[in-house]
């Protein structure tokens, strides 16, 4: 099971630069989900003219089916800057596969709960470890997608863009580069590393 938490309300009003098409997730997130807190954010957002559009629907990590959903927003889609998603760190994976040349930002923050932890059908993982780095990254995620789980960018062993642990895998700080990259947004990677509010974690096993 997992915790899917909003993050605070000025950081996610800050990943909304120009206007966004919002994704809410009613999959297998579990509990202390602040369900109104959210909707009244996005309420909020839409009021200052700042969503072009909105879907709300279970286990965005199928793609196909996601597919399928979004084929009627495609043009609010499109008029967006931003793609705000409201689910956990596999939810966000899949969107930002599916948009690549999109901003895609996670409105939310991943934590582990003891028991099943669900089923998707891709190769992205959540480590629900806290505090995301998504937002930072492009959309994919340093701790799952680097062998090192390296968080402040490549550890320099890589060949023709593979990993030097698994030379099969495609080097996790060279995907998010050029992901970054082609959309225009290797400025971020000039930002001094986040640390992760470890507290978070404790807050939520209390």
């Amino acid at each position: 099971m997992l915790i899917t938490e909003l993050k605070a309300k000025e950081t996610i009003l800050s990943l909304v630069e120009g206007k966004a098409f919002i994704i809410n997730c009613h999959g297998c997130r579990e509990i202390r989900f602040p369900e109104k807190e959210a909707d009244a954010l996005q309420q909020e957002l839409m009021a200052a003219g700042k969503v072009t559009g909105s879907i709300t629907t279970d286990y965005i990590c199928n793609p196909e089916n996601l597919k399928l959903r979004l084929e009627k927003h495609a043009a609010a889609i499109e008029a967006a800057d931003t793609v705000l998603v409201f689910s956990c760190g596999v939810g966000v994976q899949t969107v930002a596969e599916m948009f690549s040349g999109k901003r895609v930002c996670a409105a939310c923050d991943t934590y582990a709960l003891p028991g099943f932890q669900g089923v998707t059908p891709l190769e992205y993982d959540c480590k629900q470890c806290g505090e995301c780095y998504l937002n930072l990254t492009g959309g994919i995620c340093p701790i799952t997608a680097c062998s090192k789980s390296l968080v402040n960018g490549q550890c320099g062993g890589s060949k023709n863009g593979k990993c030097e642990v698994d030379p099969d895998m495609d080097c996790g700080w060279e995907r998010i580069y050029q992901r970054l990259k082609k959309i225009g947004r290797l400025d971020v990677l000039k930002c001094p590393v986040q640390v992760r509010n470890y507290a978070t974690d404790d807050e939520v096993s209390k």
